[in-house]
Order: C-alpha cells, then sequence, then structure tokens
C-alpha cells in the first residue's frame, strides 16, 4: 500500500502532467497566476491564539472546460503567532507556520462575463516548520507535512484576469489551519 507522501507525489505528477493538455479556463490559452496576500493561521478549535504574515503562491492554470480547470501550484506562507488574542490582552498561545507549499487543485468556476466565483480543493504536501500551541493541543512540527487546500473567490475583469480569494490549508497533523486573504493576476503565456 503506497504511504500518503508518495500519493501526494503521485497526484500532483499527474495534475502538472494532465495539465499540459487541456484548454484554459475561463479563457482560451495558458496562463501563470501570481498572487499576494495576507497569511492567517488559527487551530481547528475556536481557542485564543492565531497569527499573521505573508502569502505568495504561482499556479500554473490550464482549464478542461470554460467550468472546471486543473491548476498546479507553488507558494509560501510565513505567520508568527499573534501576541495579543482579539481583546488586546496578551495571550501565551501561539499557532504559526513557516512553509514552502506545493500541489494540485481543481477549480469550479461560473464563466459569468467580467465575474466569475469559483471554487478550488485538492491536494498538496507543504515543507517547513508548524506550531500549534492551544489550551487543547501542543503540537510543533518540522518536516514535510500533507495539506488540503480549498479556495473560495472571484475571477473578475474582461477577461477574468485577476482573481480575489480566501484560501485555506489544511492540515490534519496539525489541527491547524493556514489560509489567505490574496489577489492575483493572470498572465498569459501564449496568446
Amino acid at each position: 500500500m503506497p504511504t500518503p507522501f508518495r500519493s501526494i507525489i503521485i497526484l500532483i505528477l499527474v495534475s502538472v502532467l494532465a495539465s499540459n493538455s487541456l484548454k484554459a479556463q475561463p479563457k482560451k490559452g495558458e496562463y501563470i497566476n501570481a498572487s499576494i496576500g495576507l497569511g492567517l493561521n488559527t487551530s481547528y478549535y475556536e481557542e485564543d491564539g492565531g497569527g499573521s504574515g505573508f502569502y505568495a503562491q504561482a499556479e500554473y492554470a490550464k482549464g478542461i472546460t470554460k467550468w472546471i480547470g486543473v491548476r498546479s501550484y507553488a507558494g509560501i506562507l510565513l505567520t508568527s503567532g499573534d501576541k495579543t488574542n482579539e481583546n488586546g490582552d496578551p495571550t501565551e498561545y501561539r499557532i504559526s507556520a513557516k512553509a514552502f507549499s506545493l500541489g494540485g487543485k481543481i477549480r469550479v468556476a461560473a464563466p459569468i462575463p467580467y465575474i466569475a466565483p469559483f471554487i478550488e480543493s485538492g491536494i498538496g504536501a507543504s515543507i517547513g516548520s508548524f506550531q500549534t500551541y492551544t489550551p487543547s493541543t501542543n503540537i510543533k512540527k518540522n518536516g514535510i507535512l500533507m495539506h488540503i487546500p480549498v479556495s473560495l473567490g472571484l475571477a473578475v475583469g474582461r477577461k477574468h484576469s485577476v482573481d480575489i480569494a480566501v484560501s485555506y490549508y489544511f492540515y490534519p497533523s496539525m489541527k491547524q489551519i493556514s489560509g489567505a486573504l490574496a489577489a492575483g493576476i493572470s498572465i498569459p503565456i501564449n496568446n
């Protein structure tokens, strides 16, 4: 039986290879999408502690139809644990991630003129250091972890070339959710 890490690598390779023979979404051609935004962390549970920082990601995108597309991605997330809670009181709890991520995902979009709402999900791996220290969880890991990406957003503009999205990475082994509020732009490769 394959290990989870081997399965992740196989899925990523299949996604990258399959994306080379498909049509782009929701426009024709090949695109690189570059996003940047505010990185965020929280635990699976509503507790004190969280984190914020920097997020950047690049995607190679092609579409099967105007509704469904395949994307391979690589990105970086650098967050530190907040020193105060939402009330401004000091907190000793920390949720942080300093990681490089890569993987593959599928986008389902409604190709509406000027605004195309979309949802994405897939599987990926992150390498780096992670900490989830809350009243119910005390986990600290360095190395490679599996994550599940989920994004909700809008591709806007006449050619849907600007993405505005909320992206999440679920880390089951850390009981942590990392994410971002990000904006990106699609750059055509061959048009």
